[in-house]
């Protein structure tokens, strides 16, 4: 039996052989049991324009486009197409496309400059020239690694950039490769050691610096990352990238005064810069200046009509109502073929929050349920996988391991975590405590999980974690909980407590109290219909790939709550539940009942909490800023016709 791989092998050798319309006979057998194959559609794009059938070879890249928006070559032989049919700007367009999501088309950089002189943009050209050149120099399993990577395949690019570094250990490129796809992997400690590796050998390599300050950033090591940022910056003040850079790792820092002072002096140089605006407006609107937040996030959308981030961020203020143009321009962008990825993903959670505004809910239904299917599709979570990992935690974290281990750890009382889910009022939770005079608010602090990978071990596939923690003596326990305490010390503004709200913490509570047995730890829970849905309807920057789908955010809701059963058994009073439903009933009592437990006097300012002028990093921003309220209370109702995915996954916590 011929498979599609073999149909596609046979497609490809007659393309090779310049047998076109064999090529395209066999793509299009492909074609007609999937209209949606990728490769089969390119490929007959590219025999159609050889067999000079252009309208043909048209159509299939405008499919290929819908199925696949961000594949460079696809993009590549939209120019090859365009500049076949004498349409030289519409060439340059596609060409400057192919470029932006696969930098190592060196074809594409070949075909463009001679179009860019012709135009006029000679400067451009030359850059188009020196690209190409750069590439042609790159060693060809480099060049692989990043047509591997730009097209998603990020396994075999590590693969190959391994192989590749053996024997060539001190190739700065390769590093910064092998360290771009950590990154996308989530291995970031490992990321951020080659690259300061890199960045030892070439210092003054730009590239390498800036991918060091965002593996930086990513850790949440936001001084350095600061560091190396203003070190940039000091070689070239008047640099707009340097000076982009300094602002938004200034923001991290809570400077917001040098964050402003920066983007100003970015968009004096390049005023109409989406993603300057839209940084400004994260800003703004971090510090509580939301009018003025929503200038920025709309002057970014009228600079470049298919910015969707800043449409996104409108509605991630969770207080703004877009209004009948601004919904008509999202639509208008959402309905072209060739818009980008992620800016299709934020323009569809944009509209969703935008019908739901107006009561329209199956068509905000619809678009929700696009952004989420387009992030599942990317990021191909698995719910089995999901539920055998919080499994384990159970079969492990036995009462022998926490009798064998009594005594160890470090002693400090300082962490309070609140964890859960997201969407579940952590934050409100975090906003309440940080309050009060002996308590500092940080941020969702990375240290616990990454702490959790490192003991899962190196080998692929075979995590030693959480069955390790049987293994670990006394000493090393007590070492994790003190750098634990040391490495968050930077977040910190001098209270004798603070808070780490990072709420995937639920999976670990075993390892936290093995570390940091005086710990405090709070269980944020919120209502299963209105925390799955809310989760739903967010778009999360990353971390939360469960909420992508109504079953899987279900599935996942339904296990957190079985293994939080599980650590009431095992380790009794550890954990204090706070279901904010009843924060919401009364606010006083379920203050005075989290003070109680965190061992903390009463005071006022707790109940104040809205009044508070800290930075507040998170969805809820806007929110706990007003006081207490039901705005979110059983905002699924009106959804509930398309919600049996969500309510069969919960099971019996359905309502």
């Amino acid at each position: 039996m011929t498979t599609r791989e073999d149909t596609l092998s046979a497609a490809q050798k007659a393309l090779q052989a310049g047998d076109f319309a064999r090529g395209r006979e066999l793509a299009d057998s492909l074609l007609a049991e999937d209209g949606k194959d990728g490769e089969a559609l390119y490929m007959a794009a590219v025999a159609a324009r050889y067999l000079k059938q252009f309208d043909d070879a048209e159509g299939y890249l405008a499919a290929l486009h819908g199925v696949m928006p961000e594949y460079g070559r696809a993009w590549q032989e939209a120019g090859h197409l365009a500049k076949a049919r004498g349409q030289t700007a519409d060439a340059i367009s596609a060409y400057a496309n192919a470029t932006r999501f696969n930098p190592a088309l060196e074809a594409s950089w070949r075909a463009m400059a001679p179009l860019l002189t012709e135009a006029g943009r000679v400067a451009e050209a030359r850059n188009a020239i020196a690209q190409a050149d750069r590439i042609d120099g790159l060693p060809k399993e480099l060049v692989a690694v990043t047509h591997h990577f730009h097209e998603g395949r990020l396994l075999r690019a590590e693969e190959i950039c391994r192989h590749y570094l053996r024997s060539h250990p001190k190739n700065v490129e390769g590093m910064r490769l092998l360290a771009k796809i950590g990154m996308q992997l989530g291995v970031v400690e490992d990321a951020e050691f080659l690259l300061d590796s890199a960045a030892a050998f070439e210092p003054h390599n730009v590239q390498v610096r800036l991918d060091y300050i965002d593996a930086l950033r990513r850790r949440q090591k936001f001084e350095r990352a600061r560091e190396e940022a203003e070190a940039l910056y000091r070689q070239d003040p008047e640099n707009p990238l340097f000076q982009s850079h300094l602002a938004i790792e200034s923001m991290q820092t809570g400077d917001y005064d040098k964050a402003f002072e920066l983007f100003d002096a970015v968009l004096a140089r390049l005023p109409d810069d989406p993603a300057t605006l839209t940084s400004r407006g994260h800003a703004l609107k971090t510090t509580g200046r939301q009018e003025d937040a929503v200038e920025s996030y709309r002057a970014a959308f009228a600079a470049k009509p298919d910015h969707g981030d800043a449409y996104y961020a409108l509605a991630n203020l969770k207080t703004y109502s877009f209004t009948d143009d601004e919904i008509a321009a999202m639509r208008e962008q959402a309905a072209r073929p060739g818009l980008a990825f992620m800016d299709r993903v934020h323009l569809s959670f944009a509209l969703g929050k935008a019908f739901e505004d107006r009561g329209e809910y199956e068509a905000s239904f619809g678009h929700y349920e696009e952004g989420n299917a387009l992030k599942r599709a990317q990021t191909r979570y698995s719910a089995d996988a999901m539920s055998e990992e919080l499994a384990k935690q159970a079969e492990f974290c036995t009462p022998e391991l926490f009798d064998t281990h009594a005594g160890s750890g470090h002693s400090a009382p300082d962490p309070i975590f609140i964890l859960g889910l997201p969407r579940a009022g952590s934050t409100l939770l975090e906003q309440i405590l940080a309050s009060h005079s002996q308590v500092d608010g940080t941020l969702e602090l990375p240290n616990i999980l990454a702490l959790a990978h490192r003991l899962r071990g190196r080998k692929a596939g075979q995590s030693r974690y959480p069955q390790i923690l049987h293994d670990l003596t006394r000493e090393q326990l007590t070492q994790f909980g003190e750098k634990f305490i040391e490495d968050t010390r930077v977040h910190r503004q001098g209270a004798p407590f603070f808070i780490d709200k990072m709420p995937n913490n639920f999976r670990h509570i075993g390892l936290i109290h093995l570390i940091l047995p005086n710990a405090k730890i709070i269980d944020a829970r919120r209502a299963p219909m209105d925390c799955c849905f809310s989760g739903f309807k967010q778009l999360f920057a990353e971390g939360q790939e469960f909420t992508y789908g109504l079953e899987e955010v279900g599935r996942y809701y339904s296990d957190y709550v079985a293994l939080m059963d599980h650590w009431d058994r095992v380790l009794p009073g550890k954990v204090l539940r706070v279901d904010h439903e009843d924060v919401l009933d009364d606010l006083e009592g379920q203050t005075r009942r989290m003070l109680e437990y965190c061992g903390l006097p009463f005071e006022e300012a707790c109940l104040d909490f809205h009044k508070s002028d800290r930075a507040v990093r998170t969805a809820s921003s806007e929110q706990v800023r007003r006081p207490i309220n039901r705005s979110g209370q059983d905002a699924w109702k009106p959804f509930e016709p398309w919600l049996d995915p969500l309510k069969k996954a919960l099971g019996p916590l359905a309502p």
